[in-house]
């Protein structure tokens, strides 16, 4: 979608606090979103930023509700939605525009998922996640992969093989359902997908422990 810095200017600010209001009575999100940023003539960098950071109030509590500390997951299985993870770690470590949103997740806007390629951040954001997951100590790590994308069997045996060096049990896998079987898994997951954390019990967010690690402190609307 955008590889550019958006602006956080008073326009945009003003713009969120008017979908808030909207989505808070009721309005469909993407009716709020449109009408809004129709009003105040944003591009579409703008509005993609505005979908991926402004969730309604009802929305946002019932996800913060689902969310687990990191600490908390040791000693359960636990699924990774892949690409999810490892785009918003790279964003955090490219110092690249990494929101804290209304619902409590982190996400980026690059907009990276469906055109994503190999990066020189990608092995060290690999390694912060792994690095995370030693630490905890998930009983068993599930991580899915998106068949779809480019390369992604070869991501996933090179995951593997952080599991085989660090001991861990589990395994990395392409999928063509990622969102789906993550829904229907019944374990906990660790992702920044609404949609999926509004069909599950409880979600971890990684990057959000990448950057507490890190001290680097995501933008805000």
């Amino acid at each position: 979608m955008t590889s550019q810095p958006v602006d956080i200017g008073s326009k945009i600010k003003a713009a969120a606090k008017d979908i808030r209001y909207l989505a808070d009575r009721s309005y469909p999100k993407d009716y709020a979103l449109r009408f809004v940023a129709d009003h105040y003539r944003l591009d579409k960098d703008e509005r993609h930023l505005l979908l991926r950071v402004v969730v309604g109030r009802k929305a946002a509590a019932a996800r913060l509700g689902r969310l687990l500390s990191a600490r908390a997951i040791e000693g359960w299985t636990l699924y990774i939605d892949g690409y999810n993870v490892l785009i918003t770690t790279e964003s955090l470590l490219l110092g690249a525009q990494v929101f804290l949103c209304d619902d409590g997740l982190l996400r980026d806007i690059r907009g990276a998922s469906r055109h994503y390629h190999r990066s020189a951040v990608t092995g060290p954001a690999i390694d912060a996640i792994f690095d995370i997951l030693n630490d905890i100590g998930p009983s068993d790590i599930q991580i899915l992969l998106d068949s779809q994308i480019s390369k992604s069997g070869e991501l996933a045996a090179e995951m593997r093989g952080h599991l085989d060096r660090l001991g861990l049990k589990g395994t990395a896998r392409t999928c063509r359902a990622v969102d789906r079987e993550l829904k229907l898994c019944g374990m906990i997951v660790a992702t920044a997908d609404g949609h999926i954390i509004d069909a599950i019990e409880a979600a971890i967010d990684l990057p959000a422990e990448v950057a507490r690690r890190r001290g680097i402190v995501p933008l805000r609307i």
